[in-house]
């Protein structure tokens, strides 16, 4: 049995949602052997477990097959796979790297890094203690004769460098803004462009995210292949796990000092363990410590690139303008003292670029003024001035573009507003990714909770008000009922409230969960779980939701039956008011339990499998949870209301007999109904739901304490049209981690 084996077991575990220990209960295998077939250990296993646990985790026939097989067991004549199969894999590397080369080519122009033309980024041999012996590097035999390779060379001439180490494993140092994320780029461009069918696909992770302790980098690979790169549809997790342990992938690892400083020797011990060939990019200084810690990396070469040149400076900055002389005082002073505090600044090409845009590109602004020496005595101080113009220049009024029109915003705000994004950022934990969905996580733990409490208390109460306030005054008339019915909101509605906000609390902020965006929609065509997946979904709903049911149940029992009590009296039949109200209470728990229960185990039943490729963009996975949100709250208004109506009913009739007189009208079944239907499903899409959550928190109470714009999703596009935010799938980044560590520190500064 081979890793890959356990790696496809481990994967379809995960997305049956079963624990090994539910697993095991199902398919009456033992953990001990779940747990040694998922991590590789030496086992043969036979092929009836291997059906057992097919079967419990509910795989189609396809699913099944590949399971079998890769374990070894012999499948079954029906279970042979066909012929034409045998060319999938190929055939989805060259789809995959299509992919590939078309967001990268994107991603290039969008960083206009043809605009005039590439800047020189040249490297050097990196120093000897950072990488491996040069016999390892060139798999020499034991008394061979190892020669050091000369890998000097340009920014275009990146993958013919790559191509002359036999290891296939390559160290890429720079300090921050030398252009490293631009190498990368061309690296995987130049390669995809004479890729031949027997190559690996290069693809960019962004290394940040990565816990050498909890994952090896090919499970690691695997989970992140799907979310990084959702425009491919056909991705799937199988996929995605056939194309790395077939060494299908070659990854380009970006970031590797963007991992937790603790985890850096734990990375290259995990580095050295792979036999995965790989390019990483990483600042000196982080390197060489976790070098010093443990090792370099088994048979890895390595190169440092150089700082831009006078010359450099000098061939570029006049092409970047019409009038190039506006240029000729700052460049002369970068010929005159080559080491001065300005050739120093402008030595990295994001320096340089940034000088561009803030010069070149901006009308008005004279490049001259870089040569105050009193207000830039050092070369930290201009790079500060630098990256501080960079905003403030990119968001100043420009004539509107027909293909790609800007927005004006206030530079200031936007300023702020980019400051707090950038803090968010940092505070996560590894990982540069600025999801739309993790924003509400900014926020402290009681406001978030507290933002819940009180939505869920408007709601309810408002659409009480709506539902039983006109009834009361169209069939009595009277400014008494009036008051009943605004009492009756002003009291259900924050019990309803906490209700809601104790679950949220519970489940989701105390356990420090994110609500993650659906990979379901709701669809009455499709094809939608069977078997043992469809039982597993309906139970694990069908118990939260007759717990959290129940829950309101209660707290809905005591309520009304008192507010009734106080306005209309209480029933004279010798109980006392505890007991007067425990008997309505039991039966609000079991009718709201009951009726949650049973209709959020017709949403499961009616799930199928997204369609990544319509969740490609930030902006497109944003529209899908949209939907599916809307979906699941236009199911659940009518199920809930006549659920709660017609079964209240039902089980008030069932109950008359032990539990004593009972009333339940079927007019006030459906009042109840219609209030718990609106009011609980809206409750449940804004704590519960990714795209609720954008809106309670992102779209509604960060923008109320000014924090983001009220149109957040055009702001955030509009930063990425501007060159302040990079895509990377779904996800946006900042286009530099020292622009954001930049706008984070000013965010962070008293005013």
């Amino acid at each position: 049995m081979t890793s890959r084996a356990g790696v496809l077991l481990r994967e379809m575990r995960r997305q049956a949602g079963l624990t090994q220990e539910q697993l095991a209960e199902r398919s009456e295998v033992s953990v001990s052997t779940i747990r040694r077939l998922e991590n590789g250990k030496p086992i043969d296993p036979r092929m009836g477990t291997v059906k057992l646990l097919a079967d419990a985790l509910g795989t189609t026939t396809a699913e099944r097959r590949a399971l079998l097989s890769e374990f070894g067991a012999s499948p079954e004549p029906e279970e042979i796979e066909p012929p034409r199969t045998r060319n999938a894999l190929p055939a989805a590397a060259a789809q995959f790297a299509q992919v590939v080369a078309s967001r990268w080519q994107r991603e290039e122009e969008q960083r206009r890094v043809h605009d005039p033309y590439p800047l020189p980024v040249r490297w050097q041999h990196a120093p000897a203690r950072l990488t491996d012996r040069w016999d390892n590097v060139r798999g020499v035999r034991p008394g061979g004769v190892s020669e050091p390779l000369d890998l000097t060379g340009e920014l275009d001439d990146i993958a013919e460098v790559y191509q002359r180490i036999p290891s296939g494993r390559l160290v890429v140092l720079g300090r921050a803004g030398s252009g490293k994320t631009i190498l990368t780029l061309r690296f995987v461009l130049a390669r995809l462009r004479t890729r031949t069918a027997a190559d690996p696909v290069p693809a960019i992770f962004d290394l940040g995210s990565w816990d050498p302790a909890a994952r090896t980098l090919r499970d690691w690979l695997i989970e992140r292949l799907p979310q990084d790169y959702p425009d491919y549809p056909g991705l799937t997790a199988s996929v995605a796990a056939e194309l790395v342990e077939s060494g299908s992938i070659l990854p380009v690892l970006d970031g590797f000092d963007e991992i937790a400083t603790g985890l850096h020797a734990a990375a290259l011990a995990a580095l050295s363990a792979t036999s995965l060939p790989f390019l990483l990019t990483s600042r000196p200084d982080e390197y060489a410590r976790a070098v010093a810690a443990t090792d370099v990396p088994t048979a890895a070469a390595g190169v440092e690139l150089l700082d831009l040149t006078p010359a450099d400076v000098a061939h570029y900055l006049p092409r970047t303008t019409r009038t190039g002389n506006r240029w000729d005082p700052v460049l002369a002073e970068v010929r005159a003292c080559p080491d001065g505090h300005l050739a120093t600044a402008l030595r990295t090409p994001l320096m340089l670029v940034l000088a561009r845009t803030v010069y070149s590109d901006a009308p008005g602004h004279d490049p001259a003024a870089l040569l105050d020496r009193t207000r830039f005595p050092t070369s930290d101080a201009l790079e500060d001035h630098l990256l501080a113009s960079f905003v403030p220049t990119v968001y100043q009024h420009r004539p509107p573009h027909p293909a790609r029109p800007h927005r004006n915003w206030d530079p200031e705000r936007a300023q702020r507003w980019l400051g707090f994004l950038a803090q968010h950022v940092g505070q996560l934990d590894g990982g540069q990714d600025l999801a739309w969905w993790r924003l509400g996580g900014s926020l402290r733990r009681s406001s978030r909770i507290l933002a819940v409490v009180l939505a869920s208390t408007l709601a309810i109460a408002v659409l009480n008000w709506l539902v039983f306030v006109p009834l009361d005054l169209v069939s009595q008339g009277t400014a008494f009922t009036l008051r009943a019915g605004l009492m009756d909101g002003l009291l259900i509605g924050p019990m309803v409230g906490l209700a809601f906000g104790l679950v949220y609390g519970l489940v989701i902020v105390c356990r420090g969960r994110t609500v993650e965006p659906s990979r379901v929609q709701i669809r009455l065509r499709g094809r939608h779980r069977t078997g043992r997946q469809f039982v597993h979904a309906y139970a694990t709903r069908l118990g939260a939701a007759l717990l959290g049911g129940f829950v309101i149940g209660l707290g809905y029992g005591p309520v009304n039956t008192a507010l009734h009590g106080l306005l209309f009296g209480f029933p004279s039949d010798g109980r006392t008011i505890v007991g007067q109200m425990l008997v309505p209470t039991l039966v609000y728990g079991l009718i709201f339990g009951l009726a949650a229960g049973l209709v959020f185990g017709l949403i499961a039943a009616l799930e199928i499998p997204l369609d990544v490729g319509s969740a490609a963009t930030p902006l497109g996975l944003l529209a899908t949870n949209r939907t599916t949100a809307l979906r699941q709250l236009l199911i659940l208004v009518p199920t809930v209301a006549l659920t709660i109506a017609f079964g209240g009913w039902l089980l008030v009739d069932l109950l008359q007999r032990p539990l004593g007189p009972l009333r339940w009208p079927l007019s006030s079944g459906l009042l109840i109904g219609a209030v718990g239907g609106l009011g609980g499903g809206l409750s449940y899409v804004l704590a519960f739901t990714a795209w609720g959550q954008w809106v309670l928190l992102s779209r509604l109470w960060l923008p109320l304490t000014g924090r983001l714009p009220w149109a957040v999703t055009t702001f955030l596009d509009d930063a990425y049209q501007r060159g302040v935010l990079r895509q990377a799938g779904a996800v946006y980044q900042f286009r530099h981690a020292r622009l954001q560590e930049h706008l984070s520190r000013e965010f962070r500064a008293p005013a």
